[in-house]
Formats: structure tokens, sequence, C-alpha cells
């Protein structure tokens, strides 16, 4: 399929880089093609960045038929590189099945990327800590009423030069546990990347951070029991020198960070544990000090340490509410790869030359 260009006649003015927070600027251009049943994905271009006509009576709008991606590009001395962009794209698909939403060709997604963010290259921050995010994202459109399969929809990806996810940066994070509402439950959509997930999380999340918490962490949705997630990250605890992440069971999102540190950590010889963790037993290793360490991952703020655990109303401290070493290590390491100050022995990155 071609991809048509449309370049904006005038570009716009880039803000301060030094001062870029998260997800607040967007660049020159976006990508957009359609869907429909009969004609499948057809009409790809490239056009100036602005707003989607949308029809009131869209999929979207009142079944939630949506999916996203987030992904980063970091600016190189000679181009730019993508961190295993196809593991997001793949995982776009696995979302789109989910939600009966049209499956994309990933290698041809993949090129339209990267035409995508050549256009704006100049867009890419330099600095380290920051890179070009990249939110590729899926809706249904039909425009009528009533609960059915999709049969049309748009893929769109915007850019967007960011700083750090959390104002604390890589400071520890205060995260409560949940303990009355759920994110998701096996069977339903948890293990995919849609808008309803989310949106069903920020009643939890308002709560917290009125109680001055960065994020909440998720119990699973049936016995109010099992360690899931961290906000909108994976989540891992190094216990008596053992690192423990709940295991995949259709309820917690398989994030591409998350599985990069599993290779990872596997690679220096460490036992890491995919499996059930109860809520008692990480308590438990906060109270007797055998919780060494605790990080959520996530493309967003890539490894974030955790430093204070709250549950019902008593705070426990992870790590003196200091980054850990196995958690600075990891950050340093795959930050490392991911801005091309270190080498790519995994062979995660694509490169692409300007």
């Amino acid at each position: 399929m071609e991809i048509k260009v449309e370049q904006c006649k005038v570009r716009k003015e880039k803000p301060d880089f030094s001062k870029l927070g998260f997800g607040k600027y967007f660049t020159d251009h976006m990508f957009i093609m359609q869907y429909s049943d009969t004609e499948g994905w057809h009409d790809a271009k490239i056009v100036p960045f602005g707003y989607i006509p949308i029809h009131p009576a869209s999929t979207v709008l009142h079944y939630g038929a949506e999916i996203f991606e987030g992904m980063k590009a970091y600016k190189t001395a000679d181009g730019f590189q993508l961190f295993r962009p196809l593991e997001n794209f793949k995982r776009l698909n696995d979302s789109a099945e989910r939600l009966c939403l049209p499956k994309v060709d990933e290698e041809f997604t993949l090129k339209a990327l990267i035409e995508l963010i050549k256009l704006d290259y100049d867009w890419i921050p330099e600095s380290v800590g920051t890179s070009l995010y990249i939110r590729p994202f899926m809706f249904g459109n039909d425009e009528s009423l009533g609960v059915h399969a999709v049969h049309n929809a748009t893929f769109v990806i915007i850019l967007s030069p960011v700083g750090s996810y959390y104002a604390e940066g890589l400071s520890p994070v205060k995260i409560i546990i949940e303990n009355e509402d759920v994110r998701a439950v096996r069977g339903g959509t948890g293990y995919a990347k849609c808008g309803g997930n989310y949106a069903a999380s920020m009643r939890a999340g308002k709560r917290a951070a009125e109680k001055g918490f960065s994020q909440v962490l998720w119990l699973d949705g049936v016995e109010r029991k099992y360690i899931e997630e961290v906000g909108a990250m994976n989540v891992m605890f190094k216990i008596n020198g053992e690192i423990i992440t709940p295991v995949l069971t259709g309820s917690v999102l398989p994030g591409i960070t998350r599985k990069s540190c599993i290779e990872m950590l596997k690679s220096w010889g460490y036992k890491v544990s995919e499996r059930l963790l109860s809520v008692d037993e990480l308590i438990g290793a906060a109270e007797n000090g055998t919780l060494d360490e605790a990080w959520g991952t996530g493309t967003a703020a890539v490894v974030s340490p955790i430093g204070n655990l709250n549950y019902k109303d008593k705070n426990h401290i992870v790590s003196d509410n200091k980054i850990g070493p196995l958690t600075q290590k990891l950050y340093d390491e795959l930050t490392g790869i991911q801005w091309g100050l270190k080498p790519d022995p995994y062979g995660w990155c694509v490169k692409v030359k300007m």
C-alpha cells in the first residue's frame, strides 16, 4: 500500500525541550489510515497534525471500541532508533483481536512509523532522559448505534516529545495498595491495551492522589488477594534475592519493558519468578525485612522505584526510600541501550539512519 504524504505548510514553534513534561506537545504531522470490511486497510497517509472528524454515533464514543500502544524513539548520532517496535505492534494486534477490531500489517505499520518520524525528526529531543513518545491508536467508527463487531475503523499514529513521566523523575514513588476498586478480571480485557481499562482505574487513582500517593497497586478482581499491576505499569519485587513479578493470567498487561527486564535479569543470573504473589506475602516481606527492592516497569517511565507501600493505612518503607542498586542497574542498562549509549547485545533496537 502506498503512503501518501501531505506536509504542513507552516511548521509549529517547538517547545522548550528542557521543560517538556509528558504528552503536552505534538509534532507537525500524524499518520492515519482507514479500514472497512469491503476494502480492508486503505487510504494510508501522513498529514498535518490536527483534529479527526468523527460521527456522533461512532462506535468508539458509545461502546469503547478503542486500543492503543506506547513506544519511544531516541535520537542517535546519525539518526534515531526504536526499542522493540514489532513487539508493540504484535501486542496491538492482540488487543485488536480481543475488542473485535481489525489487525494491522506489523511490518507495514513499522514502515509508516519510520516515515513519519523521518518527517518530524527535528522534534526528537537530545537530552538524556528525553525521547519522542509514539502513540499508535485505533478506534471503531461505524456510523450507527448498536452493539456489534466493528465494520469500519481508523488507525492513527501521533508523536510527542517528552521528558520524565513522573514529576519525581527517578526518585522513589509512594504507592497505595487498592482494596476496593478493581482494574480487570480474568476473561476480561486486562491483557489488552484499551482505554476502558484506564478509565476503570481513574477513581482509585484520584483517591490515591488526594492522599499524596503517586500510583495505585492493584489486586486481582476475584479474590482481592494477589498483586497485579501498579498504576499504568507492571511491577517487580526483589524478595530475599529472588525477583518476583505477577504472572500473566489474562488480567495483567504483557508489558514490553517487563519482558525486557525479565530477559535482562535472567542474563545476569538472577532467579526470576512469574507467579501469583499475595498481598499478605508482600507485606510480610516488607515487615520482616526481606523485601529488598520494588519497582514499576513501563514504556513511559522505563523503570520507576517504589519507596513506600501503603496497605490499610500503614506505610511500609522499601529500600530506605531510596532507589535500590538493582533498580538503578536496570534503569541504567535499559536506557543506555535505548539511547544508544551502550551496546545492544539482545538485538532489541531498530536503528534508522537519516
